[in-house]
């Protein structure tokens, strides 16, 4: 089922890097942007999360956690936050319990064949939990920025 503008997204708990547990009503009072990149360690997914890391600061100051999750393992996800120096949190989400509550797994191609993987998408949650934007069908470049706007708009209402 499709999300919609203003909806409380459900909550869920999941294992992320930093021998951490991430539950989403834990962040109540924080704006939440969850991306979700198809896998650790592969040029687009380094560079959108480096942007990330490059404007955390500014999402901080704009009371906004970042959250990254892809289907890869802990291991994976430790270690491309380790080698990418990201300042959060990535999500191991291997069931894609997570991935299937944003509804971003679709059918892909790739060199001639169907498979199924994550779309690249991006959901901003207000402080109360509620869906507040989201970007779909993302291209890496520029879209950080965009979701750095998007955070500090919403926190300034």
């Amino acid at each position: 089922m499709p999300l919609e503008l203003g909806q409380p997204i459900a909550d869920f708990s999941a294992t992320a890097t930093g021998d951490t547990t991430i539950t989403l009503s834990d962040l109540r009072g924080q704006q939440v942007v969850i991306y979700f990149y198809p896998k650790a360690s592969t040029p687009g997914c380094t560079t959108e999360g480096g942007d990330f890391r490059d404007r955390n600061a500014a999402f901080d100051a704009a009371n906004t956690v970042v959250i990254g999750v892809s289907r890869d393992g802990l291991r994976a996800q430790e270690n491309f936050k380790a080698k990418q120096d990201f300042n959060f949190e990535l999500i191991s989400d291997k069931d894609e319990t997570v991935c299937q509550l944003f509804d971003v797994i679709k059918l892909k191609k790739m060199y001639g064949k169907e498979h199924l993987g994550i779309e690249r998408s991006t959901f901003l949650i207000d402080r109360d939990g509620k869906l507040a934007q989201e970007w779909r069908g993302v291209k890496v470049p520029g879209h950080a920025e965009e979701v750095l706007s998007a955070a500090q708009a919403l926190n300034n209402k």
